[in-house]
């Protein structure tokens, strides 16, 4: 808001001499015979300037604008800052709202991304919503890559244990599979291990039958002859037959 010190280019409390220097150089400046071609323009502001000074140069007029001025410019500032507080109430109240819609419909987008719908059909679904394209395109792009980024993350920090499972069912099966052939094996080996020995002790037995001398085999005989002769059987049959022999005699 300009004031008449303003037209004149002093400050507020400027000194009567100060004022008129300030008229005379601005009324040469903007003399209408001084601006050929503005002639117009010129003499508007040449009439403001003596307006201006012909308050300002008397004593009564300037204490009256002085104090005019004044509670016109409280006025005039409270209006402002109200203007100002209720413009600014209006920016907040408006961005607000902006965010708890773009909250929103950032919430939707997450809730389908997490049920495994892709890019396109966030952009879709957020369309549906009435959000603005940009601003759609914008949320299904950021949502579609963080969530493409968390499932990176989560493969990253998990890849040695399904690994080691993995590895872990493998060998199980392997050694499900080699536990029938390895009993079987074992069976064989055990079954030729008998049969070698069987082998081994009939050639044993048949090379001792072989070797053995007649007198050998004979003496044999006798022992085992000896050998039932002392056997009780044998021994009662023998005094049996003495007695029969001595009651012929």
């Amino acid at each position: 808001m300009a004031t008449l010190y303003d037209t004149l280019g002093v400050p507020a409390h400027a000194t009567d001499d100060e004022i008129k220097r300030a008229y005379r150089k601005a009324a040469m400046k903007w003399h209408p015979d001084r601006n050929h071609g503005a002639e117009d323009v010129a003499r508007a502001a040449f009439q403001e300037i003596k307006d201006a000074y012909a308050i300002l140069s008397d004593a009564g007029q300037r204490k009256v604008y002085d104090t005019v001025y004044a509670e016109q410019m409280r006025e005039w500032e409270a209006q402002h800052t109200r203007r100002q507080r209720a413009q600014a109430e209006r920016e907040a109240a408006a961005r607000a709202a902006d965010e708890a819609v773009y909250a929103e419909m950032v919430s939707i987008a997450i809730r389908f991304a997490d049920q495994g719908h892709n890019r396109d059909v966030l952009f879709g679904v957020l369309l549906g919503r009435q959000c603005e394209a940009q601003r759609a395109a914008q949320i299904a792009d950021s949502v579609a890559a963080l969530q493409a980024a968390r499932r990176d993350e989560a493969d990253a920090a998990q890849p040695v244990p399904r690994a080691s499972k993995s590895a872990q069912r493998a060998q199980a099966a392997e050694a499900g599979a080699d536990e029938p052939e390895l009993e079987e094996t074992a069976q064989e080996t055990s079954a030729a291990s008998k049969a070698s020995k069987r082998t081994a002790d009939q050639a044993e037995e048949q090379a001792a039958a072989h070797d053995t001398p007649h007198s050998k085999r004979a003496n044999h005989a006798r022992r085992d002859e000896s050998a039932s002769d002392v056997h009780p059987a044998s021994a009662l049959g023998n005094l049996w037959f003495q007695f029969l022999n001595g009651l012929k005699f």
